[in-house]
């Protein structure tokens, strides 16, 4: 769940694209740049939201609110060995830990590890967090019962096919994998929240890599698009099976607003989609 640009009016949206392809190194360099220097001003907007620095911490899915104490699309969770990918400051992954799973949680940046360390220390909770990016987990074959990703790691890595690779790889016979990311539609889109973000801007076929770029002309964000489709083949080619998509709809009477996502664009169509695996 990426931060987006305001202009002088309010309004988000994207800026200029830099045109071709975007490697893994790269990618990788850059977001683990852009979440260490933007962790605090992103807690400091969205961390209550998110439960980083509630009790015990939160599962929340998504922009809409979906909650997997709500929704349960981890199954059962306790005593199960989980990870985290993509896991950032940990809220998920130590709300798992309160509900009885030996929790982990793998994240690039690190300092939104350190922001998941320092609320660990305040509730005197205990989540093993480790940084590594998600193209390359540095854990042994089968050491996980289930691996879950709330809008981490996936949409910022380059080959986010050798991601399905290496979760299956990491699960057990019948593990469960799932993951939110934004839904790929969305990506058509001016990431505004207003009637400007329901005007198609970019193909939906168009795979160029969106990123920013500093004064120097240095690549500091890369968000990668993949189609539904493409999707389904790197859950299908990692040996995985693809039991639901799920796309939630704008809760009734919920104001919040998040960047791109919002009432008015919620009541049109979904901004997220949660993809649920399981290893055969």
């Amino acid at each position: 769940m990426s931060e987006e640009r305001t202009d002088d009016a309010g309004s988000t949206h994207r800026p200029p694209r830099i045109l071709g392809p975007v490697d893994s190194p790269t990618s990788d360099r850059a977001n683990r740049w852009w979440w260490d220097h933007d962790a605090d001003n992103y807690h400091a907007e969205h961390g209550a939201f998110l439960g980083t620095h509630a009790a015990g911490g939160d599962f929340v899915w998504c922009p809409e609110g979906l909650r997997e104490a709500d929704i349960g699309l981890l199954g059962d969770i306790a005593d199960r060995d989980i990870l985290e990918v993509g896991c950032g400051s940990a809220p998920c992954a130590r709300w798992l830990a309160g509900q009885g799973a030996r929790a982990v949680g793998v994240d690039l940046s690190r300092r939104m590890l350190g922001i998941g360390l320092a609320a660990m220390e305040q509730d005197r909770s205990r989540v093993p967090l480790v940084q590594a990016t998600a193209e390359a987990l540095p854990f042994a074959d089968s050491s996980f019962d289930v691996a879950c990703s709330a809008f981490g790691a996936v949409p910022f890595v380059a080959d986010s096919a050798h991601v399905m690779a290496e979760v299956a790889r990491v699960l057990r016979p019948e593990g469960r994998w799932v993951f939110a990311v934004n839904h790929p539609m969305r990506w058509m889109f001016l990431d505004d929240p207003g009637p400007d973000g329901l005007i198609v801007q970019i193909p939906y076929f168009d795979r160029t890599p969106y990123t920013e770029v500093d004064d120097a002309g240095a690549i500091t964000y890369v968000e990668h698009h993949r189609t539904i489709g493409d999707r389904v083949r790197e859950i299908r080619a990692a040996g995985l099976v693809l039991d639901d998509i799920v796309e939630p709809e704008w809760p009734e009477g919920f104001e919040e607003v998040w960047g791109q996502w919002s009432p008015f664009r919620g009541q049109y169509f979904p901004g997220t989609a949660i993809f649920c695996c399981r290893k055969v």
